[in-house]
């Protein structure tokens, strides 16, 4: 039997303090969260129907407080001046494995058809909460940019920094062109806040919290996570051994 990510996040959670760099440093919350992978690697991608949509909810059912996770500021200098602007200078590039690379600006975004969904986000960090989010579907973002037959991976670059680098973080093209892959720029009907992303965040709700990177700068189609950081896929894969795939 398969465990269920969200029945270890619950069991899991006495142990979590606070942040991902807490979970990061105490191996027995490593071993619990991350035992489904350990024990069945590669069962959980081949068994579950990849396809399947995420819970949704009612706008009743939203959590009164929905907690930050991971960065909350960037506070680099180029991204203060971005939240200055009020955004009106930020662009999203997409290159790599495409015939059309873009730069995106916020109102080109938000110009494209939107998906609006309400769905529950599961921290490592072992609490859960329920909010809205809506913005374009990265598979149309991926379509327009022309993504090439070759791309296997979808890479997101960010404007916060981890060690003095950019903040880096990958899904599958499976998980990219999924209905409920969205780049989400607002959240509870605003706009997104510097605390949960502004002014894009990935939202990819069939996987763990740390997946859904924030201050998205670029996204690159790849055929391989070779140069990628350490070629684990992601920051926390990278330097503390988080599963690439982190699917619930």
């Amino acid at each position: 039997m398969i465990v269920a990510r969200r029945t270890l996040i619950a069991g899991a959670g006495g142990l979590l303090l606070a942040g991902c760099d807490r979970v990061a440093a105490n191996p027995q919350a490593r071993r619990i969260l991350f035992a489904g992978e350990d024990m069945h690697r590669g069962l959980q991608r081949a068994l579950l129907d990849r396809g399947a949509l995420a819970p949704e909810f009612r706008p009743d059912q939203m959590s009164p407080i929905f907690r930050a996770n991971g960065t909350r500021d960037p506070g680099t200098p180029a991204y203060a001046a971005m939240v200055a602007d009020g955004f009106a200078g930020y662009r999203l590039r997409v290159g790599g494995l495409v015939d059309r690379p873009l730069s995106l600006s916020l109102a080109q975004l938000a110009s494209m058809p939107a998906r609006s969904q309400i769905t529950r986000h599961d921290c490592v960090e072992g609490w859960s909460a329920i909010g809205q989010w809506q913005g374009p579907m990265l598979g149309n973002v991926l379509k327009a940019a022309g993504m090439r037959s070759t791309a296997r991976y979808v890479v997101f670059t960010c404007a916060d920094l981890y060690n003095g680098q950019p903040y880096y973080e990958s899904i599958d093209t499976v998980d990219a062109f999924h209905p409920q892959t969205i780049l989400a720029l607002k959240m509870n009907g605003a706009r997104l806040n510097v605390a949960h992303g502004a002014p894009v965040r990935l939202r990819v709700e069939r996987q763990l919290g740390y997946k859904h990177a924030k201050y998205v700068t670029g996204i690159d189609a790849v055929a391989s996570l070779a140069g990628i950081g350490k070629g684990k896929g992601g920051y926390w894969e990278d330097n503390v051994d988080y599963d690439w795939y982190a699917g619930i």
